[in-house]
């Protein structure tokens, strides 16, 4: 009898946890949402504000509390945030309190064309808009289109991720051919690159002969500086 009494117990005690767990669940569940945060994995620039992240999440400006969390699509938020121009990646999620939150990664452009139609190249090798929120300091780009700027891109993107270049290079000129010339920060002469083979060996010939004439203090001497016969560099003075 007492074994009886006992399975009674501990089978009124799972029925009564189970009914509180379905409860809250089901309260839970009509309970709006009380709270949105987007965080920015890169927060140096922004090309997209947090304000129109949110925007989007909370679809069409509806109110934060009058989003329902059953009828929220978590899925559809976030595709519609990764369809954004200016947005890489996202991923989208409710804490168990009920806090709506994402997670941006935003495109990095390398380099920003100039001409009748201006936008930049990212770090993809894609065509990115320009934001009207902040724009980047990166090497600018003449000559280009959206046909031919994907030329450009082993050179642009291997300046960006070098910090000598970046330091010293402001802009790349497509001439006839295909072939590309730089221009320096600091220094008149040009350099002529070439196509966009043999990347890395030229760039790595042209720094060890800057820093060589730097060292030399002959860098004011030179009016152009070919890197196109791979592995080695010719200078023309002044």
């Amino acid at each position: 009898m007492k074994r009886s009494m006992g399975y009674i117990k501990a089978f009124c005690v799972i029925a009564l946890v189970a009914f509180l767990y379905g409860f809250a669940a089901e309260r839970n569940k009509g309970r709006g949402i009380r709270d949105i945060k987007v965080h920015f994995t890169d927060t140096e620039n922004l090309y997209v504000t947090e304000e129109v992240v949110n925007k989007l999440l909370i679809q069409n400006n509806a109110s934060a509390s009058s989003i329902d969390k059953e009828t929220l699509d978590l899925n559809k938020v976030e595709d519609l945030l990764n369809s954004h121009e200016m947005i890489e990646n996202a991923e989208v999620y409710l804490t168990l309190d009920g806090k709506l939150r994402a997670e941006v990664n935003q495109r990095k452009p390398i380099g920003r064309v100039m001409g009748n139609a201006s936008f930049y190249l990212d770090k993809q090798g894609e065509l990115m808009p320009l934001s009207p929120f902040f724009s980047a300091r990166v090497p600018m780009m003449f000559g280009f289109d959206g046909k031919n700027v994907k030329e450009a891109y082993p050179v642009v993107n291997y300046i960006k991720n070098d910090e000598f270049l970046t330091s010293h290079i402001v802009s790349i000129q497509r001439k006839p051919g295909g072939h590309f010339e730089l221009e320096l920060r600091e220094q008149d002469f040009k350099v002529y690159f070439g196509d966009s083979t043999h990347v890395a060996t030229k760039f790595n010939n042209f720094k060890a002969f800057y820093k060589k004439a730097q060292k030399d203090k002959k860098l004011d001497t030179y009016k152009k500086v070919n890197l196109q016969f791979g592995d080695q560099v010719v200078c023309t003075k002044k």
